[in-house]
């Protein structure tokens, strides 16, 4: 029997690149999954299509991950039609890069709406339909651990919030037995972070494996912790970097 057999995932910003591919490994893995995208409707039928091929079973929500009310609705929604939610993954996220003197406070509110209001809305509203055994995942970055560069330091500090939330999460959850845990990627190749993009040349030397990472690779994490093998891992920061930060 797969791992996640019977289990229902919700992964936010799932339609493309790093969500993407966590959704469909978590239906390689026997669940049902949920994702919602904002602004990318065919990759989301996309992404629902390969894992129904795949003998799956998905669904595609749209919602804006800076929109509390949208999120709410869409966990809801997932509640609604499945029963329950077993597995959440926080992943959606936005960067935008540049001199702190500078960056347009809009801007700012922007990565903070989706990076960190995005993220505890999904986790509050998911929490009321999650049993014992729950488990819960943020997608954070190997940048609070070690900023590879400079221009990124709102995003940084987004990621950091995530982080701080995964801790305080742990005690408040513990005793319901969900787990609380980040994902700390580093260099990815992504729609946010090509692996030939801006920052390539000067990221990917100091990267131990000598190759920016794969969407593939942050799954597999994402995956483990979702099991019933990681149910004694809670509070962790799981680096997924190829050595970005050692």
């Amino acid at each position: 029997m797969s791992k996640l057999h019977d289990k229902i995932a919700i992964v936010t910003g799932g339609s493309r690149s790093i969500g993407a591919a966590i959704a469909k490994r978590l239906a390689a893995d026997g669940a049902t999954v949920a994702i919602t995208y904002h602004a990318s409707p065919d990759k989301a039928q996309q992404v629902v299509a390969a894992i129904e091929a795949a003998g799956g079973r998905a669904l595609a929500i749209q919602a804006d991950a800076g929109n509390p009310e949208r999120v709410r609705q869409a966990v809801a929604a997932v509640a609604a039609r499945f029963g329950r939610v077993d597995i959440l993954v926080n992943n959606a996220g936005i960067s935008v890069l540049g001199d702190p003197r500078e960056i347009a406070f809009d801007d700012f509110q922007r990565i903070l709406a989706v990076n960190v209001t995005g993220v505890f809305v999904a986790t509050q509203e998911a929490l009321k339909h999650m049993g014992q055994g729950g488990r819960i995942v943020h997608i954070g970055s190997s940048m609070v651990q070690y900023a590879g560069f400079g221009t990124a330091s709102a995003y940084t500090l987004s990621k950091g919030a995530v982080t701080g939330f995964t801790r305080g999460l742990v005690r408040d959850l513990g005793p319901r037995g969900i787990t609380v845990n980040t994902v700390q990627p580093g260099p990815t190749d992504s729609d946010m972070n090509p692996a030939d993009g801006p920052v390539a040349d000067f990221v990917k030397p100091g990267i131990a494996v000598g190759r920016y990472g794969r969407g593939e690779d942050v799954a597999a994490a994402v995956a483990y912790l979702a099991s019933a093998e990681a149910a004694f891992v809670t509070g962790a920061e799981l680096l997924v970097d190829g050595g970005f930060t050692a």
